[in-house]
């Protein structure tokens, strides 16, 4: 993903990956949020007709938790999904959800009823490219290295044996193969092992565990029979952490994500198998929450996990290297390929702050979260450091679900925004002190809203005919993409 966003903005600049096959793909990570969508098909120009042929994803609109007190709620990517006063309302959609969280929002509703798409008058699908994404991601690197190899991008199937360096920066990385690199830039996309950023310059790491305990994920998966393809990313509170469904059109992925501090990787696998009985073959996959202090240090920039890591929960992983391949490509731009210290600065303390918003995101799910009373949800409950998300906490209790203070409580960089805040508040059921008494009118009113979302994601088309829809030959892409 960086070495294309690299070479579109700037053709003229050569751009080596050098990689090695022995590392593999971690496999994890196959979800994505709207970001990732608008980089691939916006930023990058990736025909959508190209990327589904051969990366062959599935549509996903938001993340339906089995989280809290209520049977399950939907958290949407759309920021209208709490906000606004439809008519008859006195009140944000925020303040009516307290008994019921449903059909509050069209892609909600399309979500409880396993629906994708409207259909246009003529029964086709209304597709657009601002959703969210599933891929496997052997598919998904399969054609980024395709499409790389087309803009011109050299590839080297090679293992960094060693790496030397000089007062600015790296100078050579020897290769295994007895060949040697240099470079102007080094982009460190060594994953968790930072082999530049944090293992050659030494640069300190910063850990995110008194926010986020969880340390280790089972995974594992089965292939799809009779089930049906859901528009969405599950998240299912487990003992000891929780687990995540992710929707391929002929695999079902699992994965279980925990504290080794709470449960053992034996004790983990049962309950995880205990839950499905499906899952095929399993690993273990080991991680640790947090950012480097600097990102961009020297002549080496660090993007991914050779940057920072947060557990799977959001799946902001791959909008994170679009959001970093992105900015790196138009600070060149901008600086016509001169890199100032401020611009290093300035770049670093962006991408510090889109790291730890996330980290405050998510500490609001452990929070709060009330489903279990076992001692690993009682820990988060009791000691879950909100960081950042206090201010919003604070504001919250005092004032309900209140759009008014969007722009002083969250950082420019929190791509979350208030909608995304208070869907899980309200959808945890987190009491506050504003509590709205509508009137019968407005209750009335609520109810049509909902009525009316519910008769149109009833009337939309499932993932699956979706999909036959795309690969039939009268369907084209030039109409849909918007």
């Amino acid at each position: 993903m960086a070495a294309i966003a690299l070479r579109c903005r700037l053709p003229a600049v050569q751009v080596t990956v050098v990689r090695s096959r022995e590392i593999g793909i971690i496999g994890v990570g196959e979800g994505s949020t709207a970001s990732l969508s608008d980089f691939l098909h916006r930023y990058l120009r990736i025909p959508p007709k190209q990327f589904f042929e051969i990366a062959q994803p599935t549509w996903k609109l938001g993340l339906k938790f089995i989280w809290g007190s209520r049977p399950y709620f939907n958290y949407t990517f759309n920021p209208l999904q709490l906000d606004g006063k439809p008519a008859g309302l006195r009140r944000v959609k925020a303040f009516y959800c307290d008994d019921v969280m449903e059909y509050e929002d069209p892609m909600s509703a399309l979500m409880t009823h396993d629906r994708i798409f409207e259909r246009r008058p003529a029964g086709d699908p209304a597709i657009h490219i601002t959703l969210a994404y599933h891929f496997e991601n052997e598919k998904f690197v399969r054609y980024l290295e395709a499409y790389a190899l087309a803009l011109g991008v050299r590839i080297l199937d090679d293992t960094v044996s060693h790496v030397e360096q000089d007062e600015t920066g790296i100078r050579t990385l020897r290769l295994a193969s007895g060949q040697s690199q240099d470079a102007e830039l080094f982009v460190d996309c060594s994953g968790f092992v930072s082999l530049l950023l944090g293992k050659t310059l030494g640069v300190p790491f910063v850990s995110f565990e008194n926010s986020l305990f969880c340390d280790r994920a089972v995974v594992g998966g089965w292939d799809r029979t009779d089930e049906p393809i859901h528009p969405y990313t599950t998240c299912e509170t487990m003992d000891c952490g929780w687990c995540w469904q992710i929707e391929h059109e002929a695999r079902i992925n699992r994965g279980y994500v925990y504290s080794s501090a709470f449960i053992s990787d034996d004790e983990a696998e049962r309950e995880f198998r205990g839950k499905n009985p499906k899952v095929g073959p399993t690993r273990i996959v080991k991680f640790v929450s947090g950012r480097y202090r600097q990102c961009w240090v020297k002549n080496v920039v660090a993007i991914g996990n050779a940057n920072g890591f947060v557990e799977p929960l959001e799946a902001t992983a791959l909008g994170a290297i679009a959001q970093q391949s992105r900015t790196l490509a138009d600070t060149l731009v901008d600086g016509d390929c001169v890199v100032t210290d401020s611009a290093r600065k300035h770049y670093g303390l962006y991408h510090g702050r889109y790291w730890d918003a996330i980290r405050d995101f998510l500490a609001i799910h452990y929070r709060f979260n009330t489903r279990l009373d076992t001692p690993f949800w009682r820990e988060c409950r009791q000691r879950t450091d909100l960081a950042g998300a206090e201010a919003v906490l604070e504001v919250y209790r005092d004032n309900g679900p209140s759009f008014l203070f969007s722009a002083t409580l969250l950082d420019p960089a929190d791509q979350f925004g208030m909608s995304g805040y208070l869907a899980l508040l309200v959808g945890q059921k987190v009491p506050h002190r504003a509590m709205h008494r509508a009137h019968e009118s407005e209750l009335k009113a609520w109810e049509a809203l909902r009525q009316r979302h519910r008769d149109a994601a009833l009337r939309a088309m499932t993932v699956k005919q979706a999909l036959d829809a795309i690969r039939s030959p009268m369907w084209s892409w030039e109409r849909p993409e918007r």
